[in-house]
């Protein structure tokens, strides 16, 4: 029996209650990819036709927002602080871990970094190698030196991927390295696997 919609489950507005992968994943703002993840991991719940296709409640994504979206009403995830001079790179790294269940602060230099870090300590820097004035090698010796190595992991990125920026990254006692532009679902499961949801 074919997919159908009841015509008493519309939304208020007669908009459908039911949404296709790409009308849901606009809804949520994220790409189709990142939605069937979410599917197959439980954590947006999702109908199937008998072709196979999935279907979405709109309750059910409303919900979803509620619980794990930008200003969501669940208990708020591990605290993470972003320090990027480039906005978009941010936004993007910024969105992904909030749905993901994250809490993430944004800083567009080491000064706000720092300043960042006195205010709320996080969890969890993500932090940009390539900055202008202070660049994050230096941010990472001042996070160190104010709360002691390893005391707040760091994970680095920077625009040059070769072996010896891993290892110096490594050697200045950071817990991760990411080359820019980075692969995304990367940063999330080395974000997952220092600090979990």
């Amino acid at each position: 029996m074919a997919f159908r919609e009841d015509p008493s489950r519309r939304a208020a507005g007669g908009e459908t209650e039911w949404l296709t992968l790409g009308q849901a994943a606009r809804f949520l703002g994220v790409a189709q990819s990142t939605i069937r993840k979410w599917s197959d991991q439980g954590r947006v719940p999702a109908f199937y036709t008998p072709g196979g296709h999935r279907r979405y409640r709109r309750v059910d994504l409303e919900h979803f927002l509620d619980r794990s979206g930008p200003g969501g009403k669940g208990r708020p995830g591990p605290l993470v602080l972003l320090v990027d001079d480039d906005e978009r790179v941010r936004e993007l790294v910024r969105v992904n871990l909030e749905f993901e269940g994250y809490t993430v602060r944004e800083a567009g230099s080491a000064e706000e970094g720092m300043t960042a870090i006195e205010e709320a300590k996080p969890e969890l820097i993500l932090l940009d190698v390539m900055m202008p004035h202070v660049d994050g090698w230096e941010m990472l010796r001042r996070v160190q030196e104010n709360y002691g190595v390893g005391s707040i992991p760091v994970v680095m990125f920077s625009g040059k991927v070769n072996e010896q920026t891993q290892a110096e990254a490594e050697a200045r006692g950071a817990r991760g390295f990411v080359g820019k532009p980075f692969d995304l679902q990367q940063l999330i499961d080395q974000t997952k696997q220092i600090i979990p949801t």
